[in-house]
């Protein structure tokens, strides 16, 4: 089994930061990837940001310059830095891992979310 656990959502103001962490736990032989996506009431879930195990980075147009992902393959553990947080960016955001478990094969797993809120 794989969990993936998802902290540090809140509300902010717009203008703000905020941090989010994401720790994947379990039987896990190695993550190829791992990325954040969001979504925003009655709006499909899109990509943020995704980090590969190399640490090459992509971000979605809207968030360049202000959202950092970073992982730490040591702890199995993916962040988004969010900067100059505006009212847009107010959605639940989600953990993606794509992985190889141990003794099988790669699969792609979420959080369960975390509720970001910038209000105006």
């Amino acid at each position: 089994q794989v969990q993936l656990v998802e902290s540090g959502g809140g509300l902010v103001q717009a203008g703000g930061s905020l941090r989010l962490s994401c720790a994947a736990s379990g039987s896990i032989f190695v993550i190829n990837s791992m990325a954040w996506y969001r979504q925003a009431p009655g709006k499909q879930r899109d990509l943020v940001a995704a980090i590969t195990s190399l640490g090459s980075t992509n971000y979605a147009d809207s968030v360049k310059g202000r959202f950092t992902i970073s992982r730490d393959n040591a702890q199995n553990t993916v962040y988004l830095q969010m900067n100059s947080l505006k009212p847009e960016d107010t959605a639940v955001y989600y953990c993606n891992a794509d992985l190889n478990v141990l003794g099988g094969g790669r699969d792609n797993y979420w959080g369960q979310g975390t509720q970001v809120t910038v209000s105006s």
